[in-house]
């Protein structure tokens, strides 16, 4: 020991310099990355749309102005199955619910100006919901969001238009098996989300539910009726008994 003080030295100066705070740049990559790995998936969304018969103007203006890819997937597949456009709504609906939810959420995160609230929530979706909110610092919490909103919703876009322009040149979607791509995309989205008893429950009573009221409704109508698996499953609670109420 010297007896003189220790000066700590920034290794990376001209990072406070530009007013980047540490953790900007990994919640910066992990947008990035989720932005670039969504966005690709677009290119699904625009061949499914002209697989169910939209125009390329047509699956521009749903996927700029839903912009949900579970509720796209469930109005293509309702449409391309013969569905009517009242059922494939409803359908789509059902899907985007959950996004209104994560804008209570997201909402007290951001603390946006109330001019600002239509665009974040258009940008309230999974991704960008999940990246804010593994944030720890508002400031980080707010660029998670953006970053993720935003860059999805450009490169989703980009990506369609090319999906559907490509789709449109194929021809015939039966002859690629892209009439049946819509079932296979929404399993892709649901599997990793089945995770635990209630999850995996819901999920094999909408299947029993759907193969059975199939045959027997018009297209779509058996998506809304699977909706019911979710009651069955989540509203029977049991009870707690006392004696669950007094052990520590």
């Amino acid at each position: 020991m010297t007896g003189e003080p220790t000066h700590h030295t920034d290794p990376d100066p001209a990072r406070h310099a530009a007013g980047r705070i540490p953790g900007d740049t990994a919640v910066i990559r992990k947008s990035l990355g989720v932005a670039v790995a969504t966005g690709l998936y677009g290119v699904t969304a625009g061949a499914l749309a002209v697989a169910a018969g939209l125009s390329v103007l047509q699956a521009m203006a749903l996927s700029l102005l839903l912009f949900s890819g579970g509720s796209q997937f469930a109005f293509f597949g309702v449409i391309g199955a013969g569905g009517s456009p009242v059922a494939a709504v409803a359908s789509s609906t059902l899907l985007g619910v959950r996004n209104g939810f994560y804008g209570l959420q997201v909402s007290q995160l951001l603390d946006v100006h109330r001019w600002a609230r239509p665009v974040a929530a258009h940008f309230t979706i999974d991704e960008s919901t999940a990246v804010a909110i593994t944030q720890v610092k508002p400031r980080q919490q707010r660029i998670g969001f953006w970053l993720t909103g935003i860059g999805i919703f450009v490169i989703w876009n980009l990506m369609t238009l090319l999906g559907a322009v490509a789709g449109e040149a194929m021809g015939d979607p039966r002859t690629y098996g892209l009439d049946a791509a819509a079932a296979a995309a929404f399993v892709g989205l649901l599997w990793p989300r089945l995770r635990g008893r209630d999850p995996l429950a819901v999920a094999a009573l909408a299947v029993i539910i759907t193969v059975v009221t199939a045959p027997l409704v018009p297209a779509g109508v058996p998506v809304l009726a699977a909706v019911l698996a979710a009651l069955l499953v989540g509203l029977p609670r049991r009870r707690t008994s006392p004696e669950e109420v007094a052990a520590p």
